[in-house]
């Protein structure tokens, strides 16, 4: 890892540019410089992402939430777990974005690739804080992160083209796969989730009995 000046309120911008504006970000964003900043970048969103999972717990709005004594613990291991799973996520999402960047042809240099996946990870967060929306109701939590999922493969389809020069007509194909594999995905959760919810009802309909 290279010495490198980390400077937050920088990335603070990009996550904003990224949200606000990601096809003029994507453009001109920087692919090299150091692996520290990705990581760092990785990090503050998992931290943003452990907070917001922190608190639906404390507030009982995790799906499945139990209440109770034990809730704040859960909490609390959810938000150092997430700052972990950010860090290495960023390496594992930069070799998934560069397997795609060499199927459209482009960059597929690991560094560049991994700046890319963190900056992709200004997702984390946003899923983190609309994961409430499964504590009020399964199917509007679905939607959100459906949203989430087509909102992603957008993104991933402008990094493509635009930061990692690939192709863009084999990008809109690798988009088109994305797609029809973030629909399916909701497609079967939905399907897993009303079969439980069956099994449920079903189980305590035969207590009451």
């Amino acid at each position: 890892m290279s010495q490198e000046n980390i400077d937050i309120n920088k990335i603070i911008k990009e996550t904003r540019e990224t949200l606000q504006n990601p096809k003029e970000y994507f453009s001109s964003m920087p692919l090299s410089g150091g692996f520290a900043e990705p990581v760092i970048k990785a990090a503050m969103y998992g931290v943003a992402a452990g907070i917001f999972s922190l608190i639906w717990s404390l507030l009982n709005l995790a799906p499945m939430g139990a209440g109770g004594m034990w809730e704040g613990t859960f909490g609390i291991m959810s938000l150092i777990w997430s700052i972990i799973g950010a860090i290495v996520a960023v390496f594992i999402g930069g070799a998934i974005v560069l397997i795609i960047s060499a199927i459209c042809g482009g960059n597929t240099n690991y560094e560049a690739n991994v700046r890319v996946a963190a900056s992709l990870m200004v997702l984390f967060p946003i899923n983190a804080f609309l994961y409430f929306l499964y504590g009020i109701n399964t199917t509007l939590g679905e939607l959100s992160g459906l949203a989430i999922s087509l909102w992603s493969v957008y993104l991933v389809y402008l990094a493509a083209i635009m930061a990692l020069k690939g192709r863009e007509s084999t990008a809109k194909i690798v988009a088109v796969v994305l797609l029809v594999l973030s629909l399916l995905g909701f497609w079967g959760g939905s399907q897993a989730n009303k079969n439980f919810e069956d099994i449920s009802d079903s189980y305590q309909f035969e207590q009451l009995d």
